[in-house]
């Protein structure tokens, strides 16, 4: 899982007396507001299809595709394949539920601490710009 907070939405966050779980969630796994939607519907709707939660949350499937993709990658929804009486086959999504997915936040968030400790750590004189 490759996960950076956004540094934009990182500043943005701590400027905020009380963010809420979709924006904390969206500035850790660098995801777009319409990916922090998509997981919330699939918390709601376990088992949908992409046909489903484009319906549901008013957007071309292809997009629904993405989000989804982008989702996956991040370790905050998974696909599996249902057989289909007629012989075919659908992906069902399903988001990974809360409390993993806080504790995904948790350790993104204290991977990426680490790296900056790190970084802070590597400044020497060389480092500091000249004015």
């Amino acid at each position: 899982m490759e996960s950076d907070p956004s540094p934009e939405r990182f500043r943005e966050l701590m400027l905020d007396d009380e963010p809420g779980f979709a924006d904390v969630l969206a500035c850790v796994f660098d995801v777009q507001d319409h990916e922090v939607r998509t997981y919330l519907v699939l918390l709601e709707t376990p088992g949908s299809t992409v046909a489903e939660l484009a319906d549901r949350l008013d957007r071309d499937r292809s997009n629904v595709n993405r989000s989804l993709s982008t989702l996956r990658e991040k370790e905050l929804a998974r696909r599996e394949r249902r057989l289909l009486d007629d012989g075919g086959h659908v992906y069902q999504y399903t988001a990974t539920p809360l409390p993993e997915a806080r504790e995904l936040m948790h350790e993104t968030l204290d991977q990426w601490t680490a790296y900056v400790h790190e970084r802070i750590d590597e400044f020497g004189p060389e480092s500091v710009p000249e004015v």
